[in-house]
């Protein structure tokens, strides 16, 4: 949201900005768009402290110009997917508010979880809790008791236990489909409950590591509890009383596939992140391994997966798979290969120009994550869209407008003008290959057939239906060559053509006709 275009030019994004760059998201083939919190927000976190879930913050823009920015996304067959923050609100909501000046045992101290200390006085923690973003989880407030915080101090964690909490979360779901959303991206949506009895963290390191690690370490009281399935089973209910193809999608970073498969139960979640994909090295049978697992996983439970490689919490997959030339044909080649598999598919703005992963100055950092003490942090992979020009801020904003995180001066040749100039542009590649795998959907069957091609090459195969053609992807994880001549001329391309011997390169991915 506040890193994909300024229409204001205070540096950061909002929704005019949206709106005014809509077509090019249409021309791109997106079917929908994903929004981060834009809720009234001290902005702590870029917007995951909310104060208010039914206001539109002013950095941002008002509840009118999300109304526009709705309906132009309809008008062009765009569906408008945007965040929810069960598990935190900010502590500036009039519920944390409430929560501080009611005090101990009140009905408004039990929204969120407050507990007496340990120790003489109760002088130390709860438990012993890290912050995903390091640092203590607890903080202890005037009258001695101590609130959790699995985040940031200001993000004082919810208890779910209080039904009162899952009433007012229902009525902020009816609030914004009434508005018309498609649908709700579930920020932590392995979190909410906790372990009866907040039970200390065994048997390893309470914090440290990377967020994703700390995510998805399924081993803590914190994370994937049962009474979860709860919530979903009745958000599920209430999507279905609206008209149209309303879903929502869970980021949960849970432990396995087996247990990434029971959100997507039939009564449900719609869709859940598929991180195995995005945490797999680069590697053919670790990719194969992922997908092995993904469908023996979901297929018991009548779903299919949704994938992803990048987002705005880990490292851009060019500079994660290498760097410079090879990490971007990597990174091109393992999103041809995830865009040929049966299911859904994300992609991170400024995925389909190829960015790198950005050095921030340690001085213009502004994740928690890096303010705690917590790691670098995430500003890396949020730094503003280069649009066009040749210096910051690359159209992003207005001419003068200073980003709220700086743009490199190497962004000039990855603007989206520079791009459109040049047909072997990586953005020329996600155009051409969302338009193809749009052409082939209706045609392919959702059933896979792994095919084996040697090691470190990945392939597999999906039959044609109702008389269409079918799909085979080769991936090249490997060293050298790798002879596709026997699979006739290729429909799509990672990278370089294939030679005349009739060989793939290495780290290069196609697709043929099967």
């Amino acid at each position: 949201m506040r890193s994909f275009s300024d229409a204001d030019g205070d540096g950061v994004g909002d929704l005019l900005g949206i709106t005014a760059r809509l077509p090019y998201l249409a021309d791109l083939g997106i079917d929908a768009v994903w929004l981060t919190p834009f809720y009234l927000s001290p902005q702590v976190d870029h917007g995951y402290d909310v104060a208010d879930y039914r206001q539109v913050d002013p950095l941002f823009g008002t509840l009118e110009d999300f109304d526009a920015m709705s309906a132009a996304a309809h008008d062009l067959g765009i569906k408008v997917i945007i965040d929810i923050v069960p598990n935190h609100s900010s502590s500036a909501h009039e519920w944390f508010d409430a929560a501080l000046t009611a005090g101990r045992g009140s009905p408004e101290r039990a929204r969120y979880v407050f507990r007496d200390g340990r120790g003489e006085g109760g002088d130390e923690p709860p438990n012993n809790w890290r912050s995903v973003f390091g640092g203590a989880a607890w903080t202890r407030v005037e009258d001695g008791q101590w609130y959790l915080h699995l985040f940031e101090e200001s993000q004082p964690d919810f208890d779910w236990d209080n039904l009162e909490v899952g009433d007012e979360f229902e009525s902020i779901l009816r609030f914004w489909l009434d508005r018309g959303v498609d649908g709700f991206r579930i920020d932590v949506a392995h979190g909410m409950f906790k372990a009866e009895g907040l039970p200390d963290v065994g048997g390893l390191d309470a914090g440290g590591g990377t967020l994703d690690v700390v995510m998805a370490d399924w081993n803590r009281p914190y994370w994937d509890q049962p009474r979860l399935h709860e919530v979903y089973r009745r958000w599920h209910e209430v999507l279905a009383e609206y008209d149209g193809d309303k879903m929502a999608i869970g980021e949960a970073w849970v432990g396995s596939a087996a247990a990434m498969a029971r959100y997507v139960r039939a009564d449900e979640l719609q869709q859940v992140f598929n991180f195995h994909w995005l945490d797999a090295p680069w590697s053919a049978q670790a990719f194969a391994d992922v997908i092995g697992e993904t469908f023996a996983a979901v297929g018991p439970v009548g779903a299919s997966p949704t994938w992803v490689l990048s987002n705005h919490d880990v490292t851009r997959p060019v500079t994660r798979y290498g760097g410079g030339e090879l990490g971007l044909g990597r990174s091109r080649a393992a999103m041809l290969a995830m865009l040929a598999l049966p299911g859904s598919a994300y992609i991170y703005a400024g995925e389909e120009l190829g960015l790198p992963q950005v050095d921030v100055p340690a001085d213009a950092r502004q994740d928690p994550t890096w303010l705690r003490g917590g790691g670098v942090g995430r500003d890396g992979c949020r730094v503003p869209m280069p649009w066009s020009g040749h210096l910051p801020p690359f159209g992003f904003g207005p001419d003068g407008t200073h980003p709220w995180l700086p743009q490199p001066e190497g962004f000039a040749s990855l603007t989206v003008e520079a791009q459109s100039a040049d047909p072997a542009s990586t953005l020329a590649f996600f155009r051409a290959a969302l338009t193809r795998r749009r052409e082939l959907l209706s045609t392919l069957s959702q059933d896979l057939e792994m095919l084996d091609r040697g090691p470190g090459v990945l392939a597999f195969r999906r039959r044609g239906v109702a008389d269409g053609a079918g799909l085979a992807c080769v991936l090249n994880c490997g060293e050298t060559d790798h002879r596709v001549s026997d699979l006739g001329a290729p429909l799509m391309l990672s990278g370089p053509p294939i030679d005349a011997a009739g060989k793939l390169r290495p780290s290069a991915a196609a697709w043929f006709g099967a």
